[in-house]
């Protein structure tokens, strides 16, 4: 009996400093336009990883405004400002102690991408490197992963629309992008998608949330937890269910 009681009390102890601690310092999330995980309708944030965001919120208590920025200027700020969350993030070697993870949220699998029209073949990286420039967004896992592996000939860009763009007006002949999002960009930027064909897939990933290394240790425990439990409790597969229907869980 008492020692049931001496645990009730410490779990009622470490509760109430994780929530001290949780609520510490003010929390900022940003997110980028990348349909239909998280992108912006209306002024508003919204798609499966923002829903989830805002689910794990209203499970924690926590409030934040959930910004819609450039990649790039999120990717900055998610890794030297503390409380400081990015959605969603594709964990890789190369990221990997730059952040404190929560998820995953999804699986990609990236490749390159080309329009049917152009009639091209891609059998490995090496093809790729000699088919002129390859349009890529700035700064997200496909840029840097490219970049290490020692291409030249890639071209970074604002954002996945932008690469859409680019595609479709003849800039480039090849575009690097993921499954999750192509359908919905290909649709942004005014191409069908029987119009365009995947050459070469050559990595697969999975999204999460990415925090500071400057976060609360505490908060990210938390927020891994709530994510644990609604995969438990089934919410979290309704929500994937109704954003990628087609897609299986992560």
């Amino acid at each position: 009996m008492i020692d049931r009681l001496y645990r009730r009390l410490f779990w009622l102890m470490l509760s109430c400093c994780l929530c001290g601690s949780l609520q510490a310092e003010p929390l900022h999330l940003y997110t980028e336009e990348y349909p239909p995980l998280n992108y912006s309708q209306d002024g508003e944030a919204t798609g499966l990883a923002t829903e989830v965001v805002r689910e794990i919120m209203r499970r924690t208590g926590q409030s934040a405004s959930i910004e819609v920025v450039p990649w790039a200027r999120g990717y900055q700020q998610a890794r030297v400002r503390p409380a400081t969350g990015l959605f969603v993030t594709m964990r890789t070697a190369e990221r990997e102690a730059l952040f404190q993870w929560v998820g995953p949220l999804a699986r990609a699998t990236t490749g390159f991408y080309a329009l049917r029209s152009a009639r091209l073949r891609i059998a490995g990286l090496d093809d790729a490197r000699r088919l002129g420039p390859i349009a890529v967004p700035r700064d997200w896992y496909s840029h840097q992963h490219l970049q290490a592996a020692g291409f030249v000939n890639i071209l970074p860009v604002t954002g996945p629309l932008q690469v859409i763009r680019m595609l479709k007006r003849g800039r480039v002949k090849l575009m690097v992008l993921d499954n999750l999002s192509l359908n919905a960009l290909l649709t942004q930027g005014g191409i069908r998608p029987g119009e365009v064909q995947l050459l070469y897939s050559f990595m697969h990933n999975d999204a999460y949330i990415a925090f500071s290394p400057q976060t609360d240790a505490a908060l990210i425990a938390r927020w891994q937890a709530e994510l644990d439990a609604m995969k438990g409790d089934g919410s979290f597969a309704a929500l994937y269910r109704k954003w990628l229907p087609d897609e299986p869980l992560p």
